[in-house]
């Protein structure tokens, strides 16, 4: 499975190069820039020392949905309690997740976000599953590359296996999922309830590919029951 390490407006070159550092060093090659320019600052370079090749093929965006465009399944990082969400993910937790998406799915996306702030409550909701690494209490916080190596070592052995690709269009079964039920819950008149919504497209991302295909039958049914 392909991973990109998505860095949402970064603000010191020196974070950027640590992380294409940490990249490197486990196997990671695609980093994707949204909204700063800082990695082309002279710091940049001089802390990816080894890997400024990575530096170099840098895509950059204006928003994280366009970064996001041909991603099949995105786990953004945060520091934010858990209690807010109905699936979170330790990095551990992301190994047995990802090695079965890798089954039916090509690219996976892994999010951090700003320095200071982390990422918007649009931005957490573009994520298929959310993380975070856990932290003595009495210090919340790690710097933006220590963060990048944390989870690049933990994934490590996802992008470094080479297992076939999946059938063209297998991929895309999550997405068209998220789709078809929001658009059923539009034709049922309660799309408006924000609190069934968010907790039906947050708990999407955490099904497997047997699960997924046996929801999209339901919906079919129940579309074609809709239609009599």
């Amino acid at each position: 499975m392909h991973v990109s390490i998505v860095l949402v407006s970064p603000a010191r070159a020196e974070n950027i190069g640590a992380a294409a550092r940490a990249m490197k060093t486990m196997g990671f090659t695609d980093l994707r820039i949204v909204d700063s320019v800082a990695h082309l600052e002279p710091a940049a370079r001089r802390v990816a020392h080894g890997s400024t090749d990575i530096l170099d093929n840098i895509k950059s965006y204006t928003t994280l949905s366009e970064a996001l465009q041909d991603v099949d399944f995105t786990i953004a990082t945060t520091a934010r309690s858990r209690a807010r969400f109905h699936y979170y993910a330790s990095p551990q937790e992301l190994v047995p997740m990802l090695e079965e998406k890798s089954q039916w799915m090509n690219h996976a996306a892994l999010v951090f976000g700003r320095e200071d702030s982390g990422l918007t409550n649009d931005e957490l909701a573009l994520a298929d599953v959310l993380t975070g690494a856990p932290m003595v209490a009495d210090y919340p916080s790690m710097n933006l590359g220590q963060a990048v190596m944390v989870y690049c070592y933990q994934l490590t052995t996802i992008v470094n296996n080479s297992s076939a690709a999946v059938t063209s269009g297998d991929e895309n079964q999550l997405q068209a999922l998220r789709s078809r039920s929001m658009m059923l819950l539009q034709r049922l008149g309660v799309a408006d309830d924000v609190k069934m919504s968010d907790w039906l497209q947050q708990r999407l991302g955490v099904l497997g590919q047997r699960d997924t295909v046996m929801l999209h039958r339901l919906l079919h049914d129940i579309e074609k029951n809709l239609t009599k």
